[in-house]
């Protein structure tokens, strides 16, 4: 077994999920604003050394994507947030895609840029302390949207990225997000996200990325959050598996879900009906959640000292509800516990 499938199994181990803290500066000033809270480089660290000191996370949370000015800060004691993860047992990632910006020629749909230079960023995120890596495509539905040309421009994108991980000893997240913005149908959802994850996959085998050792971080597979049909939670883990069962080879460790904006108990809910339902799944089926994972945590500290340990409650109480999800155990009743 080579290091890189090493890590990405201890990635997706049962029971843990990742935790995604690598939110941009322009989204984490957003979700404090709606907090009351100023977003400066002290509060932004003490909230991440908040959720990074919750005694007992590890027993739930296997990783935690960290942001470019994150990796480089430090807990309240001084211990380089890097190795503060490592000392817990958690494995310390890093987003290196510079965000989605328009795409030349194809009006509404954007390309993920980051791919200049990345070689060398990679190569400084190994010394701070980073073993993998994770890239965010973004694929809109609407009328005429996606192009071809939107779908095959950010699969290439994103297998040069998971490549150029591999070659610098990282284990790279590839995330190619279909939105779940719009009014289109769950069967809409599902065809365009097949075709987003076979384009992926075919980019990923020309590239020579090595699957054994990558995760996959996909949408599930949802009726646009404006449809007025709204599909059931059986329906949703249907679709999703059978996406995933037609376009993601078994070679690949771990499927680790974004939650898309869904509410946290959604995100959590579906997650366990996906892995409750009948039927293969040779993959581990685990999350990646950002704010479904840290929105009650945000709420109740609100920038407050005080309110320090309560925030933690509710992060541990979110992470151990989505670690219950992994294997279908969850449950309303465990979540009003």
């Amino acid at each position: 077994m080579t290091a890189l499938t090493e890590t990405a199994r201890e990635l997706v181990v049962p029971g843990k999920g990742i935790l995604a803290a690598d939110e941009s500066g322009g989204t984490i000033a957003k979700r404090f604003a709606a907090i009351g809270v100023e977003s400066t480089e002290e509060n932004r660290r003490a909230y991440r050394d908040l959720l990074f000191t919750a005694a007992g996370s590890n027993a739930m949370i296997s990783g935690v994507i960290l942001y470019d000015e994150t990796i480089r800060q430090r807990s309240a004691d001084g211990t380089p947030f890097p190795e503060l993860l490592e000392q817990q047992g958690i494995v310390p990632g890093i987003k290196v895609d510079k965000g989605a910006k328009p795409l030349a020629l194809c009006p509404g749909e954007t390309v993920t840029e980051g791919l200049d230079g990345l070689r060398e960023r990679f190569a400084e995120y190994r010394e701070l302390g980073a073993r993998f890596a994770k890239w965010r495509a973004v694929i809109s539905i609407a009328a005429q949207i996606p192009s071809e040309t939107s779908i095959r421009v950010n699969a290439h994108a994103l297998a040069r990225y998971a490549a150029l991980a591999q070659e610098a000893g990282l284990v790279p997240i590839v995330e190619p997000e279909v939105l779940m913005d719009g009014d289109h149908t769950l069967e809409r959802s599902f065809e365009v996200t097949s075709r987003v994850q076979r384009a992926v996959f075919a980019e990923l085998a020309e590239q020579r990325v090595e699957l054994e050792g990558m995760l996959l971080k996909p949408n599930m597979v949802l009726s646009g959050y404006e449809c007025p049909v709204q599909a059931s939670v059986e329906e949703v883990a249907e679709a999703t598996l059978r996406c995933l069962r037609d376009e993601v080879p078994s070679a690949v460790p771990g499927i680790v879900f974004l939650s898309g904006g869904q509410s946290d108990e959604d995100a959590t809910e579906h997650l366990n009906a996906i892995n409750a339902a009948p039927g293969p799944k040779p993959w581990e089926l685990s999350f990646s959640y950002g704010r479904a994972l840290q929105h009650a945590a945000q709420t109740t500290w609100r920038g407050e000292p005080a309110n320090v340990a309560a925030a933690q409650a509710a992060y541990l109480h979110r992470a151990h509800m989505n670690s219950a999800a992994r294997s279908g155990t969850w449950s309303a009743d465990l979540e009003a516990a």
